[in-house]
């Protein structure tokens, strides 16, 4: 069985329960001998808000150390972003092995006239995995309800109602109260409930649970007041959260008073899970982090674009408070919502728009365009229109608006997928070299039962492979058949997974496949494909700032000002040998230094910001004043704002900004940063880390990175991305990176390649101490695939070795001041 055959077994189960309540889930767990006992549990109900504090509570939590789960629903683009480890989707190979160990008892259950739902299987699919990773703790997002819902298997530690609304009514009971007392059926048997819920709705709490914790601002007298001091950038507001023995003042990724108040719920949360080890700078730092796609998130700014995923009245009510925030001229909106919702209440709530697009995700429930446009022709909108799709109703959107407007997508978080798409969307060129190769490239796209071995036979040289959903797969076959292209799609059986795509022809065929993508309505289809097909017509890219590496592969040199490091650990501790080393490089041909006063060799002890400034700012200001650019490599805000005062010109983060103020730093300084991708820094001896397709993880997994660091305000250009060679990858998975390094292009960015004197080289024999000739050779097959900056310690042989390398490929380009 395949990744997606499993994933469609999982959605193509019953979507409502005949018997609703908890007896079919745990029936289950018991086929599975309860793999979720000894995990902790944290449980969020609410009618909204509940997806936002799930994921503010998980990042608070896992920067208090612990090894953290995270169930949420629904998922964008593919099941697994349901179930995350320490931030990570579960494994398609997970998901194979689970749905194969448990596929004959559901089949036995629904031949029986009792199946088991989707959403049932899915929640025992990830207390299975939380269970099987050995996690301590981790948080459920409720379904619907509480006491009936099947995340309510699960006794929680803590538990939270974010807020009460009238919704699912036709389940939950026609008044506040009666959804009230389904919801705070969640409550743990050793602590308060806590709610944000307000007026009314609290009072409703408060009669069907007998302790709890109130959430809110000071005049409703809670027992955790919230402040909401406003956006402080177009990513960020300002909070503050004050209890009675602590408090804390922080930003959060989410704009909207609403937000504040579910960050306040969150915070109680983690500290009643564990008041002796989440500290004020964890829910500072792990507020700030909680990154969640979809929720007021601002994706452009010229014009402002703006997902959100409200789908009640009460939720577009307060996304027209928060975007009030904002400063823009006209709007446009974007409205695509299910057909059970309260259209018109939600179409009052949303501010007056110059235009609206109504359209229909690819969903069943999705209500019908022109009903969704009459809801706002009678409400004193500007032009009402509808749309066949919501990416065409996003591009015109975005054509008719002027850069001071504001293009609002709203409506339900199905549309916001949809939208988001545009931006988060890869296509990846992959080089093949033979059939086989093609064929595994092929393979990776679970294919439709077509011929994919002739379509490999057509295929080596390189393949396009691109993420679609049914209507633009459907839509690429014919596009394709027409242009002479080459494409292989998989078997659809639900409209939800997004399933790569292989696409092959030469230059001149996908020329023509783009003309017709455009012609058939697809242009956010054709849009992300152009980038890699313009980059294979041999033209150089257009670079508008003039860094070394704009024009040639550039060589980083590494100056460890560091007693511990891995490889010379000590060796320019010394302030004037670090300077004397440095000058060294620069003779030899170095164009970055790149000065780190903190090692992240494996078991490595952390050095306290203070210490590591004091490391590294006198040997930066020594060398502010030579002909070299200053690279500060460092995980520390602090650390780096210290080194840009200093003059260095660059800020590399193996940790991928997990400081939240890293990316801002860098738009602050307008100066680039390296975003690493790292499962821990400094590497945890011994641990391991399952990928699917080492490649693609990573390049998926640096892409959420990157699009932080655009939003923060940087362009891309000026984001440089290292895949970590070394950071939570065996020897094997470390040669496979290197290898497919051309696929890194994908990301926009430039790449750099920290490779020197790795233990990867003992997978061909060589020893600690002895690696400068593998060194020498993977720089020369880096250069080859195309990194933009590798990163070394043996400067004038790496040097030599890049200049090889580029003659090699065009010995015609290569730089005067390279020739002797």
């Amino acid at each position: 069985m395949n990744y997606h055959a499993a994933a469609d077994f999982l959605s193509d189960l019953r979507r409502f329960a005949l018997d609703p309540g908890t007896g079919s889930i745990r029936e289950l767990l018991a086929h599975l001998d309860d793999p979720h006992e000894g995990v902790e549990f944290v449980q969020i109900a609410g009618s909204n808000g509940k997806g936002s504090t799930a994921r503010m509570t998980e990042s608070i939590l896992r920067e208090a150390g612990y090894r953290t789960g995270l169930y949420t629903s629904p998922h964008f683009d593919d099941i697994r972003e349901r179930v995350r480890i320490d931030g990570r989707k579960i494994t398609e190979s997970a998901v194979v092995e689970f749905v194969e160990e448990v596929r004959p008892f559901l089949v036995r259950r629904a031949v029986e006239g009792d199946p088991i739902t989707s959403f049932e299987a899915l929640t025992a699919m990830s207390l299975w995995y939380f269970g099987r990773s050995d996690v301590d703790v981790a948080v459920l997002e409720v379904g619907m309800g509480g006491r009936l819902d099947a995340t309510s298997v699960v006794d929680p530690v803590a538990a939270a109602v974010t807020a009460v609304s009238l919704e699912h009514t036709d389940i939950l009971g026609d008044t506040l109260d009666d959804i009230a007392a389904e919801k705070v059926t969640v409550a743990p048997d050793d602590a308060p409930l806590v709610t944000g819920a307000t007026d009314e709705a609290l009072a409703a709490v408060r009669r069907h649970a007998t302790d709890t914790l109130t959430v809110g601002v000071a005049a409703e007298s809670p027992d955790v007041t919230v402040r909401y001091d406003g956006v402080v950038n177009h990513t960020e507001a300002g909070v503050a959260i004050t209890a009675a023995d602590w408090g804390v003042e922080t930003r959060v990724p989410m704009p909207g008073a609403y937000q504040a108040r579910n960050a306040g719920v969150a915070a109680v949360l983690a500290r009643q899970v564990g008041a002796d080890r989440v500290t004020e700078a964890h829910l500072t730092r792990g507020l700030r982090n909680a990154h969640w796609p979809g929720r007021f998130e601002v994706v452009e700014r010229d014009p402002l674009v703006v997902l959100d995923g409200a789908h009640n009245p009460g939720a577009c009510e307060a996304v027209a408070k928060t975007l009030a925030e904002y400063d823009y001229d006209a709007l446009h909106l974007v409205f695509g919502a299910m057909h059970d919702k309260d259209h018109r209440s939600m179409v009052d709530a949303l501010p007056a728009a110059a235009s609206v697009r109504a359209c229909a995700p690819a969903l069943e429930r999705a209500a019908d365009p022109a009903v969704l446009a009459a809801a706002f022709e009678t409400t004193g909108n500007g032009s009402v229109t509808t749309a066949p799709t919501v990416a065409a109703a996003l591009d015109d959107a975005r054509t008719a608006a002027d850069p001071d407007d504001c293009v609002l997508v709203v409506g339900s978080l199905f549309a916001v997928a949809e939208a988001r798409r545009r931006w988060s969307r890869l296509a990846v060129t992959r080089e093949v070299d033979t059939v086989d190769d093609a064929q595994a490239a092929i393979d990776r796209a679970h294919p439709d039962a077509v011929d994919a071995a002739g379509a490999a036979s057509e295929s080596v040289s390189e393949v396009l492979t691109v993420p679609l959903d049914r209507r633009e797969a459907r839509a690429l076959d014919r596009a394709a058949g027409r242009a002479g292209a080459t494409a292989v799609t998989a078997d659809y059986r639900t409209g939800r997974e997004l399933r790569a795509a292989v696409v092959a022809g030469t230059t001149a065929e996908h020329r023509a496949l783009l003309a017709e993508l455009d012609d058939r309505g697809q242009g956010s289809v054709a849009d992300t494909l152009r980038p890699r097909i313009d980059a294979t017509d041999g033209e150089p890219r257009e670079r508008e700032r003039p860094y070394p590496w704009t024009d040639r592969p550039s060589v980083m040199g590494i100056l460890n000002v560091t007693p511990d490091s891995f490889h010379d650990g000590g060796e320019y501790f010394d302030e004037s040998a670090a300077v004397e080393r440095a000058e060294a490089m620069i003779e030899a041909g170095a164009d970055v230094i790149d000065v780190g006063g903190e090692s992240t060799r494996p078991g490595a002890d952390p050095v306290p910001v203070e210490e590591e400034i004091g490391r590294v700012r006198p040997v930066i200001e020594a060398l502010a004043d030579l002909d070299v650019l200053v690279s500060i490599d460092t995980r520390k805000a602090a650390v780096g704002r210290a080194a840009l005062e200093a003059g260095a010109d660059i800020l590399n983060d193996v940790t991928g900004l997990e400081d939240p103020e890293m990316r801002f730093l860098a738009a602050e300084f307008d100066v680039p940063v390296i975003v690493m991708h790292s499962i821990d820094a400094p590497v945890v001896p011994g641990k391991t880390v399952t990928y699917d397709d080492v490649v693609s993880d990573v390049i998926d997994e640096l892409a959420e990175r990157v699009a932080l660091a655009e939003r923060a305000g940087l362009d891309r250009e000026q984001v440089i991305v290292d895949p970590g060679l070394g950071f939570g990858k065996s020897n094997v998975e470390n040669f496979a990176l290197l290898d497919r390094l051309p696929e890194f292009r994908s990301l926009g960015c430039p790449i750099l390649l920290g490779h020197s004197h790795k233990s990867m080289f003992s997978h061909v024999g060589q020893a600690s101490g002895e690696r400068l000739p593998a060194t020498i050779a993977a720089t020369a097959l880096a250069v080859d695939r195309g990194a933009d900056i590798v990163r070394v310690h043996d400067v004038p042989e790496n040097v030599a070795a890049v200049r090889t390398a580029v003659a090699t490929g065009d010995a015609a380009g290569v730089p005067d001041d390279w020739r002797a």
